[in-house]
């Protein structure tokens, strides 16, 4: 059994200041990939990947709303990079996270590849939250536009994404990344492929 609010984020000195849904956590302990977090008892978050019978077993919406409960733990990407789910309907969800100094590029600023993370899981989250049961999706190709710099002064960031239209084989959907005064940072376009669930 894994000990809830486990992660892989590294050394402890890594976790300073890092904050879930506004509430400063203990560094994380070491995570075991081969048995996941399936449930979540204790206020502190989980992090593991979901089995793959749970991921097949039910509607994307129930699975996304069930993370954001803690029935369900959220990615490990999402410990290391410090962003949540906060939100899900049918085909909108939102992700909000804080940009840190790890994230930086030589430049000075954060590095794309944070916001591309985001935006990647929102658009891709929002095609999830329309899929029925026995239903799978993957990324086949996203576009980002990076419209203003991020660094830690930034503070809290909000990341929509939207479907733009949900086929049976083919979804897009649409992500904004924006400031907490509403500016927009960073805007894509993705396109995921659905298919039946093994």
């Amino acid at each position: 059994m894994v000990p809830v609010g486990t992660g892989l984020a590294g050394p402890a000195s890594a976790m300073d200041g890092f904050s879930f849904r506004g509430h400063s956590r203990k560094p994380p302990r070491t995570l075991r990939h081969a048995e996941p977090v399936l449930s979540n008892p204790s206020p502190e978050p989980s992090f593991a990947t979901v089995p793959t019978d749970q991921l097949a077993g039910r509607p994307g919406l129930d699975l996304l709303r069930d993370m954001i409960a803690g029935k369900l733990p959220g990615p490990p990407i999402a410990l290391t990079l410090n962003f949540t789910l906060t939100t899900v309907e049918a085909g909108f969800v939102v992700f909000e996270g804080t940009p840190k100094f790890e994230f930086y590029n030589p430049l000075g600023t954060v590095h794309g590849g944070w916001a591309a993370t985001l935006l990647d899981s929102a658009m891709a989250c929002a095609v999830h939250s329309t899929l029925p049961t026995g239903q799978a999706y993957t990324t086949l190709e996203f576009k980002l536009n990076c419209v203003r710099p991020i660094t830690v002064d930034t503070g809290p960031v909000r990341c929509e994404g939207r479907v733009i239209n949900g086929g049976r084989t083919i979804a897009t959907s649409e992500g904004k990344l924006l400031d907490a005064k509403g500016r927009l940072l960073a805007h894509g376009t993705e396109t995921c492929l659905i298919f039946a669930a093994k």
